[in-house]
């Protein structure tokens, strides 16, 4: 006994000072100060793209390796964003380079990665919608949902539009409960299922929102769920058909409200938005608390910004409860209602969609908003709401709107008293957050899809040519660096204990700063 207490004091001593000397170098700047796992899209629960992590580096070479930890390939399209949690890393891709030869042919995958080396620990393989109709499950688009984490349980979409909880360990630690139907899920129709391996997900829930709820989705999911206490918040991806001049379920619900215990469906919206939404619903929903009480923040199909109360209890069993309704706002109050389809070529006048987030900040709602990148109209914003109002706030709600170049799909960012935004136009902008106005304005080579993360005093965004550029996070317009990675970019960069990751199409790349 004496022995080993010798022993242990030696090794205790050792480590108190390593740990002493990683603190330093930390505190003189030499090696990056993690902050904390990125479980969800967005800071939870606000949504917006910040975060706390410091000593990131300002740019790297994948050619030399220089300032990469590590990088990994992918499929050949990637379009959801990497989470970080538990020592794990997320990403949904697709399956053009298949990991595991039992799987061949089209897939929606999600990679679950080991964050420190990026080798394979499982994946979640899910065959395409049957039926042969390519605007159900877009060909090649894979599983484009980042997954939310919350300890052991992963909250992910399917390219199938399904709602699924998974075991973080996989099938590593057995097949857990009670869904036990793994291998015919990753089986396609037809064909005899495919006996699990240590390599496969673990499903233990299951929640097909096509068949439960009625949705039609359009060409992907894509949803990044919202955890909020024992309630998983759900945008549907509901809406038009093939000929994008219908819509085939106007009464299915736009957003919706599972037990994360369970998968249960237990409340839904009764805002009847799915007749009016333009293209899909792919806006995620947000939370914050105003005047003392939290508040879900969805942006709908239709343009319109809604605020709900979030559910306080689980309702009785067989019961669906509805959402109530705190407020709504409509973005662009001044277009069609009517007939909304016919301005489908008209790139003047048409209806206006959401595809980006809410991020709600400082008891304000921050939202993009515009017409749709193939079908509507060029014009788009980024617009102000006060969120402490009530009813509709159309009128009163706007504290101000900010013209964007053409069209928008991202999420904007709030720090700093500024909000860095990025548009399908080509350019990124850096806007007051107080009062709307313009800082600066960078015209870059091809449009951005993705988001802007800011992180360690700089902004970082992704352009469909494959450049990621990095500003300083200023009023002053200040570009840092500018990396070629030859790979177009969809996905928005995520900083995490001390490591920024960027995916494009082909390739994640988990980047650190070297001493």
């Amino acid at each position: 006994m004496h022995g080993s207490t010798d022993v242990n004091g030696v090794l205790l001593t050792r480590w108190m000072t390593r740990l002493g000397l990683v603190v330093a170098l930390a505190v003189t700047g030499a090696l990056p100060v993690p902050a904390d796992d990125q479980p969800q899209w967005g800071r939870r629960h606000s949504r917006n793209m910040v975060s706390d992590e410091k000593g990131l580096p300002d740019s790297f070479d994948p050619k030399t390796g220089a300032n990469v930890k590590w990088s990994v390939p992918l499929g050949s399209e990637t379009h959801s964003s990497p989470v970080i949690a538990g020592g794990r890393v997320l990403i949904g891709t697709n399956n053009n380079r298949p990991r595991d030869p039992r799987h061949e042919g089209d897939r929606g995958v999600l990679l679950c990665l080991d964050e420190e080396s990026g080798s394979l620990r499982w994946q979640l393989v899910v065959p395409k919608i049957e039926g042969g109709d390519p605007y159900l499950d877009w060909p090649k688009a894979g599983i484009c949902s980042p997954p939310t984490v919350e300890g052991d349980r992963v909250y992910a979409m399917t390219n199938r539009c399904e709602a699924v909880c998974l075991d973080i360990h996989g099938m590593a630690n057995g097949n857990d409960g009670p869904y036990r139907d793994e291998g015919k899920h990753m089986a396609i129709q037809g064909q005899p299922p495919v006996e699990p391996t240590k390599l496969d997900a673990d499903i233990l829930w299951l929640f097909d929102l096509r068949k439960q709820c009625g949705v039609y989705q359009n060409d992907a999911t894509h949803c990044s769920i919202l955890l909020h206490g024992r309630f998983l918040y759900i945008n549907t991806s509901n809406g038009v058909d093939r000929t994008h001049r219908h819509n085939p379920a106007p009464d299915a619900p736009s957003l919706i409200v599972l037990d994360k215990e369970t998968g249960r469906l237990v409340a839904q919206d009764d805002e009847r938005i799915g007749g009016m939404v333009y293209h899909c619903t792919w806006s995620s929903p947000a939370l914050g608390e105003v005047n003392g009480r939290p508040l879900v923040f969805f942006a709908g199909g239709d343009g319109v910004v809604y605020a709900f109360e979030p559910l306080q209890a689980l309702p009785p069993e067989g019961q669906l409860a509805k959402l109530k309704r705190v407020w709504r706002f409509d973005c662009d109050p001044a277009a069609p209602k009517a007939n909304i389809h016919k301005y489908k070529h008209n790139r003047e006048v048409g209806p206006s969609n959401i595809k980006s987030m809410p991020v709600f900040h400082d008891g304000r709602v921050y939202v993009t908003v515009g017409g749709d990148i193939w079908w509507g109209k060029n014009k788009a914003w980024l617009k102000c709401i006060d969120a402490s109002n009530t009813g509709d706030i159309t009128q009163t709600g706007e504290v101000w709107s900010y013209s964007l170049r053409r069209h928008v799909c991202s999420t904007p960012a709030i720090h700093g008293g500024l909000v860095f935004v990025a548009d399908v136009g080509r350019t990124v902008h850096c806007v007051d957050a107080a009062t709307g106005k313009a800082h600066w304005t960078h015209e870059t080579t091809r449009p951005i899809w993705g988001s802007t993360l800011v992180a360690d005093g700089k902004v970082h965004v992704g352009t469909r040519r494959g450049e990621l550029l990095v500003f300083a996070a200023s009023k002053e317009q200040k570009l840092l660096s500018r990396i070629d990675l030859r790979s177009p970019i969809s996905s928005t960069p995520v900083a995490a204990n001390g490591v920024l990751y960027v995916a494009t199409y082909s390739r994640l790349y988990a980047l650190r700063r070297t001493p």
